[in-house]
Order: structure tokens, then C-alpha cells, then sequence
């Protein structure tokens, strides 16, 4: 499932864009909000098909050697070591990944000399050379080799990010998040599990998907609340000298403190936080840091922030 992370990423994108728009349509900037989460959904599977273009192609040059005129001895004896690997059939068997892939027409094709060139990375990398002359044919093993095969030779392969952009101008910011759901994918794989294995949904559940919707409504529609509290707390400022993407990080954040009885002040404070690391300065983050915490300790001093059921965890 997306991660909460990734949604608020999201919906921030989402609403620079409407404020940057002549348009102010909340109804499209929901649309593309919902569209930009299937995007990265897509990339979900797009990663996990990688890993059996890889082990198609793995069997391709296996098939190519049994078939030479004159095969050498390792032609004929190949080293199936790989292909063999059951975490990658199960992957590759797997009915809801297949059916996905078909639905929404899935594919590599446009890239063989990308499948290519990370094949060639594998089979060079001491990493495969290890993997490939272990004895040890624990399913453990297996899972560990490809998920370091995923994070230590693909992700960092230059051509890939090249080829991700080209497909979609919104999986600039995905690629981490999306790998780390797919390892967490793979971790949750058991050996004996069948080709009706389920795996990750959009979302975890219903109130993600509500929540991220409300988050960009509200906040908009709160916006003038969450300027004047930024304005009041960072009086030294002038708001327009403030970095634009500082203030929806800061609207976002007095939205969600006000709005989601739910969430724990502090998870608010340190998700944005982080993502003003990504979006913003260094000076940005802790400027970020200091406006919040006065807006948050004015608001409870004011009784305006009410947690409720979880959501009152560390807030006494």
C-alpha cells in the first residue's frame, strides 16, 4: 500500500500546483491527485515485472547456449541458479501481479537494451558471483539475494532512472518509496505460498484513502486560518520572502494538527519535518521546526487541537 509518506508527498505536489494554476479547480486538483496515486502504483508492479524481465532474459542466453553449434561444457551445464530462484517465480507466477500487468498493460518492451545492461550489471557484480556459487538453498537466502539485488544493482542503475522519467514525469519522487514497498512485498513472501498470493493493496484501508482526499480539501479550505497562524508566529518575516513550498508545508501540517483527530501531533510535526528536508533548505527546516512548534503550543494552549482514540498517545 502507499505509504502515508508518499500520500502527503502527494497532495503537497498537488497543491503547489493549484496554487500555481489561473484555475483553482479543486475538483481537477483531486483528479490529479488520484491519478498521481495510481502512478505510483504502476511503478509498484513496474518494479516488480523488472525482476522477471531479468529472469526471462537470465533464461534466454541459457536457451541461446544449449542451442550453439558447438555449446562449450558450462553451455550445456548451465548454472540455473537464478532463474531457479523460487522467490522470483513466485513473483513471476503470481496471479494478482499477471492480472494487473494485463489490465493496465504493463511492459519493458520499449527497453531491451536497459534489461540488457542490468542483466550485464548482475552477472558482473560480486553480489550474483556469491549468490550463484553458495550451496546454501535456503528461501532466506534467496529473498535476501534479490532484494540486495534490487537495492544494491538496479536502483542505482543510471539508465533505469532515465527510463522511469520518460514513462511518467511522476515517478521522480516515487522510486524510493515504491522499492521500499516492494521489499517489504518480498519480505512478507513465505516459501510455501501459491500463485494466489495477494499482494499490496492501493491503499492500507479505507481511511487512507479518505484522509488524503480530506487533506487536500481542508486544506484549502483552511488556508486562511493557517497563513494568518504562520504570519502571527514568524512575525519577523515578511510572508512573501518565505519560501512558497515552505508555506504548504507549514499549511499542511496546521491542517492536518487541526483537522485528523487521529493522527498524534508529534507523527504531523516529524512527517513534515522530514519532507521539508526534501523540499526545502536546510535553513527552511529548522525555520519550519521552530514556526510549528509555537502554532502547536498556541493551539493546545487554545484547546483547538482535540485528539481522539489513538491519536491522544504521547499528547498529554
Amino acid at each position: 500500500m502507499i505509504s502515508r509518506r508518499l500520500l502527503r508527498i502527494k497532495v503537497l505536489q498537488v497543491l503547489y500546483a493549484y496554487y500555481k494554476s489561473d484555475q483553482n479547480d479543486i475538483s481537477k486538483s483531486e483528479k490529479e491527485l488520484h491519478f498521481s496515486i495510481n502512478k505510483a502504483y504502476d511503478l509498484y508492479h513496474y518494479i516488480l515485472l523488472l525482476l522477471i524481465e531479468l529472469v526471462m532474459y537470465a533464461e534466454s542466453r541459457i536457451e541461446i547456449g544449449l542451442n550453439k553449434k558447438m555449446p562449450s561444457y558450462e553451455d550445456l551445464h548451465p548454472n540455473t541458479r537464478f532463474t531457479d530462484n523460487k522467490l522470483l517465480n513466485q513473483i513471476r507466477n503470481n496471479d494478482q501481479l499477471l492480472r494487473y500487468i494485463d489490465q493496465n498493460h504493463l511492459s519493458w518492451v520499449q527497453y531491451p537494451e536497459l534489461i540488457k545492461e542490468l542483466f550485464n550489471d548482475m552477472v558482473q557484480s560480486e553480489l550474483y558471483l556469491e549468490y550463484m556459487s553458495d550451496e546454501n538453498t535456503a528461501y532466506s537466502n534467496s529473498r535476501k539475494f534479490v532484494i540486495s539485488l534490487l537495492t544494491g544493482v538496479i536502483l542505482p542503475n543510471e539508465s533505469l532512472h532515465q527510463a522511469l522519467e520518460e514513462r511518467s514525469i511522476y515517478w521522480n519522487d516515487d522510486l524510493d518509496f515504491v522499492v521500499g514497498m516492494v521489499i517489504k512485498t518480498m519480505k512478507e513472501f513465505k516459501e510455501e505460498d501459491a500463485e494466489n498470493r495477494s499482494l499490496y493493496a492501493l491503499y492500507k484501508n479505507d481511511e487512507d484513502r479518505e484522509y488524503v482526499v480530506a487533506l487536500l480539501r481542508k486544506a484549502v479550505q483552511k488556508r486562511e486560518i493557517s497563513m494568518e497562524l504562520v504570519e502571527e508566529k514568524a512575525s519577523n518575516w515578511d510572508l512573501e520572502r518565505i519560501a512558497f513550498m515552505d508555506l504548504l508545508i507549514m499549511q499542511l501540517a496546521i491542517t492536518e494538527l487541526l483537522e485528523f483527530p487521529s493522527i498524534p501531533t508529534k507523527v504531523t510535526l516529524n512527517e513534515y519535518l522530514d519532507i521539508a528536508k526534501f523540499y526545502s533548505t536546510e535553513k527552511s527546516n529548522t525555520f519550519i521546526n521552530g514556526v510549528l512548534d509555537k502554532i502547536m503550543q498556541q493551539l493546545k494552549d487554545e484547546k483547538k487541537i482535540k485528539k481522539t482514540g489513538r491519536g491522544l498517545i504521547g499528547e498529554l
